[in-house]
C-alpha cells in the first residue's frame, strides 16, 4: 500500500491573506480589443483551417527548430552504432529534396490519473534529449523533434506542469526545482500529498475544502458559475502549477498557482522561442441535447461519442468534429459576446482540470452519488455558494458558440453555458484525434497508453484505439483518416499488443498516420513486479522514483525477436524506422535493410483471434475496480442528473 503523508503544521483557516488567491483566481470583464472576433469556424473537412497562432507556431517550429532537433536524433542514433538504411539518415539530416520531408511527429499523453502522469513522465524522458542515457541508447531527441503533443486527464496533469515549468526535464517536473524564489518556482507534483483530501485529519480535509472553496468565492461574487473543477482548479494549482511545496503547501498568503492562465504560457521563453512541441489538452463536452444511442454500450462511459472532443489549446478552445467545426480564442475563455470580453478565466488549474474532470462517473444515480466523496463536495459548495441549475460535477464555462450562428452545426447551441467533462469519457483515453485534424499532417503518432482496460487490472489493452477507430469510421469518416486497429481489447490482449511496442497503419497506401503504441499493459519483461498495475491516491518520493524508472523501462524494452531477452537491442532502430517512415513514403524510396524486419516484427498484420469481445471501455484509468460498465442505466441516469442542480 502506498503510504500517505501526514502534514504535521496545523491549516491556518481563512486566513486574511487568503483573498489574494481568491483575488488572483477571480476573471475579469473589460472592452474587447479592437477588431476581436469571438468564433472562427474552422471549415469544413477537406477545408480545414489552423489558427492563425497555432499556424505561425508550426511555421516558427519548423524553420528554427525542428531542423537541428532531427538532426540531433540523428546523431544519437549514429553515436549508439545504430545500423539504418540511407534513407534514414537522408531524412533525418534534411538531406532530400527540402524540409518538407523531415517526419511530421506527434506525442499523446493518455488519461490514467496519476498512474498516467507517472508513466506518461517515465516514457517521455526515454524520448528526451536531455537524459544522457536516452542519447547514448538511441532514442533520445525524439521530444524535441515532436511538433505536436497532446494530454488527457492523468495525462494533461503531465502536459500542463510541463509546459507551465517551461519545458523541464521528466526528473525536475516530478521533483521541482531549487529557486531563491519557492513562491513562483516550480515545486514538483507533491505526489505524496493526497488532492483534496491532503490530511489524515478529518477536520483539516474539511477546512482544506472550506479553503479552497473560499479560494472561489471571488469568481462566484462575479456572476461566473462554479462547480467542483473549480474546487479541483484551487487544488491542481498546488500540484501542477508553480508556486507550491512542502513546506509553504498550507502558506494561505500565497497565489498556489491563482493567476496563472493557460494562455499566459505562451509568453515562457520556451513558447517564444518554439521549443517545446505545441500542447493540445483534451476534454469531452457534456451536453443533455447528445444522441446518447451512441454510448459505448458494456462499458462505463456515459459520454456519447457523437459530441464534439474539445481541444484546449495555449491560443484556442473548440473542436474540428464537424459538429463544432469552430474556436474561441483561450485568453478571453468565457467572453459570449464581441464587446465586453472576459480574462483570466483559462486559469491552468481550471484547464487542465477540465480535461481530467472524471467526477461525472461517480453521478449515474443519486444512491450512487450520495456513496461517493463527490457528494460531501459538492454539499458543502452548494451550501456555500449556492447555484440553480448548475451541475456540479462538470467543467462549466459561459457559452462562446451559442446562437442562431451555430444552430445546426452545434448541439449546445441554446445553451448558455458549455459543460466539459474527462476527455476520455466518451471512451478515447488516449487524446489522438487533435493529431489526426489533417490540416496538421501528422506522419507519426507516438501513443502513450496508460488507461485501464484490461478486466478489473489497471493495465491497458488498446481500448482507446478500438474506439477512436469505431467513432470515425461510424460518425466522422471524411474529417479523420485513422489505421486499422483490431476491432476489440480480447484482441490486444491475445496477441500481446500493449504488452510491447505495437505499430499501427504500416500499409503505405493510407492516408492515416503511423500509429508506434507503448502502453502500460504488463510487468516489464525483466521480470520485476509491476509498480503501474494500481491507482495510487498519494506516491512518496521513494515510490516515485521507482515507478518514473519501471515506466522508462517499460519504454525502452521494446519487442526482442529471442523471446528469451527482456529487451531488443534493435528497438532503437526500429523506432526510428517507423517515425519516417511516411517521409520515406513520399520519396519513394522502398524499404530497406533492418528497417524492413523491423516493421516486420512490430507491425500489426491485421489478423484476428476470434475471442469473445471485451468492453473497450474504460475513460482514464478511473473505472471503480471490478465494475462491469453501466450499459442498463448510462442513457436514463445522465438525463436525469444533467437537469438537478443537486440539492
Amino acid at each position: 500500500m502506498l503510504t500517505t503523508l501526514i502534514v504535521a503544521s496545523s491549516l491556518p483557516l481563512l486566513a486574511a491573506a487568503q483573498s489574494a488567491a481568491s483575488q488572483a483566481y477571480t476573471p475579469v470583464v473589460g472592452a474587447c480589443p479592437s477588431g476581436f472576433t469571438l468564433v472562427r469556424q474552422a471549415g469544413a473537412p477537406g477545408n480545414q483551417t489552423l489558427g492563425s497562432e497555432e499556424a505561425a507556431y508550426i511555421t516558427g517550429r519548423k524553420t528554427n527548430v525542428l531542423p537541428d532537433a532531427w538532426k540531433t536524433y540523428l546523431a544519437n542514433l549514429q553515436a549508439a552504432n545504430t545500423s539504418l538504411p540511407d534513407y534514414v539518415t537522408t531524412i533525418l539530416s534534411g538531406s532530400s529534396t527540402s524540409g518538407a520531408d523531415y517526419p511530421n511527429l506527434g506525442i499523446a499523453c493518455s488519461g490514467g490519473g496519476w498512474r498516467a502522469t507517472m508513466f506518461g513522465a517515465g516514457v517521455l524522458n526515454v524520448l528526451d534529449a536531455r537524459n544522457t542515457t536516452s542519447v547514448s541508447l538511441g532514442t533520445g531527441g525524439l521530444l524535441q523533434a515532436a511538433t505536436y503533443i497532446t494530454g488527457l486527464s492523468g495525462g494533461s496533469n503531465l502536459l500542463g506542469s510541463l509546459v507551465q515549468a517551461n519545458f523541464p526535464t521528466s526528473e525536475v517536473l516530478a521533483y521541482g526545482t531549487n529557486s531563491a524564489d519557492p513562491t513562483e518556482a516550480w515545486g514538483g507534483w507533491l505526489t505524496q500529498i493526497t488532492q483534496q483530501t491532503p490530511y489524515l485529519n478529518t477536520t483539516m480535509n474539511n477546512e482544506y475544502l472550506a479553503l479552497l472553496i473560499e479560494e472561489i468565492r471571488g469568481k462566484y461574487e462575479a456572476g461566473f458559475a462554479v462547480s467542483f473543477n473549480d474546487i479541483t482548479s484551487r487544488d491542481n494549482g498546488r500540484h501542477f502549477v508553480n508556486g507550491t511545496n512542502v513546506e509553504n503547501f498550507n502558506d494561505t498568503t500565497l497565489l498556489h498557482g491563482a493567476g496563472y492562465t493557460w494562455s499566459g504560457t505562451s509568453n515562457l521563453t520556451t513558447i517564444t522561442s518554439y521549443q517545446q512541441p505545441f500542447p493540445i489538452l483534451v476534454a469531452t463536452l457534456l451536453s443533455p441535447n447528445g444522441n446518447f444511442s451512441t454510448v459505448i454500450p458494456d462499458s462505463s462511459d456515459i459520454i456519447p461519442t457523437s459530441n464534439p472532443i474539445i481541444e484546449l489549446n495555449i491560443y484556442e478552445m473548440g473542436s474540428y468534429d464537424p459538429t463544432l467545426a469552430a474556436f474561441t480564442p483561450m485568453k478571453y475563455l468565457g467572453t459570449t459576446n464581441e464587446t465586453l470580453c472576459v480574462t483570466n478565466l483559462d486559469q491552468i488549474g481550471t484547464v487542465v482540470g477540465s480535461s481530467g474532470d472524471w467526477n461525472t462517473f461517480y453521478n449515474t444515480s443519486q444512491s450512487a452519488l450520495e456513496a461517493s466523496f463527490v457528494y460531501p463536495i459538492t454539499t458543502a459548495l452548494n451550501a456555500t455558494l449556492p447555484q440553480p441549475n448548475i451541475v456540479l460535477d462538470s467543467a462549466v464555462f459561459p457559452n462562446p458558440f451559442q446562437g442562431a450562428a451555430m444552430e445546426g452545426q452545434f448541439i449546445d447551441a441554446k445553451e448558455t453555458i458549455i459543460m466539459m467533462s474527462d476527455g476520455g469519457s466518451n471512451g478515447e483515453a488516449v487524446p489522438i484525434q487533435p493529431l489526426l485534424v489533417k490540416a496538421r499532417g501528422l506522419d507519426t503518432i507516438f501513443a502513450i497508453d496508460s488507461n485501464q482496460d484490461w478486466p478489473n487490472e489497471y493495465w491497458s489493452a488498446g481500448g482507446s484505439l478500438v474506439n477512436t477507430q469505431n467513432r470515425i469510421n461510424n460518425l466522422f469518416p471524411t474529417a479523420y483518416s485513422f489505421p486499422p486497429v483490431p476491432t476489440n481489447t480480447s484482441e490486444f490482449i491475445a496477441q500481446n499488443l500493449s504488452t510491447r511496442p505495437s505499430f499501427f497503419g504500416c500499409d503505405s497506401s493510407t492516408e492515416a498516420p503511423l500509429i508506434i503504441y507503448v502502453a502500460n499493459g504488463g510487468p516489464p519483461h525483466n521480470g520485476e513486479p509491476s509498480l503501474l498495475n494500481q491507482q495510487p491516491s498519494n506516491v512518496s518520493l521513494t515510490e516515485l522514483q521507482a515507478i518514473l524508472d519501471q515506466s522508462y523501462l517499460i519504454g525502452t524494452q521494446g519487442y526482442p525477436a529471442d523471446a528469451s531477452e527482456a529487451e531488443d537491442p534493435e528497438w532503437p532502430a526500429c523506432l526510428a524506422c517507423a517515425v519516417v517512415d511516411r517521409a520515406r513514403n513520399r520519396t519513394g524510396v522502398a524499404r530497406s535493410g533492418i528497417c524492413s524486419t523491423c516493421l516486420e516484427r512490430y507491425c500489426w498484420n491485421g489478423s484476428t483471434v476470434g475471442l469473445v469481445a471485451t468492453t473497450t471501455g474504460g475513460a482514464s484509468g478511473l473505472r471503480v475496480p471490478g465494475g462491469q460498465g453501466m450499459s442498463g442505466f448510462v442513457v436514463s441516469a445522465l438525463l436525469s442528473v444533467l437537469v438537478l442542480a443537486y440539492l
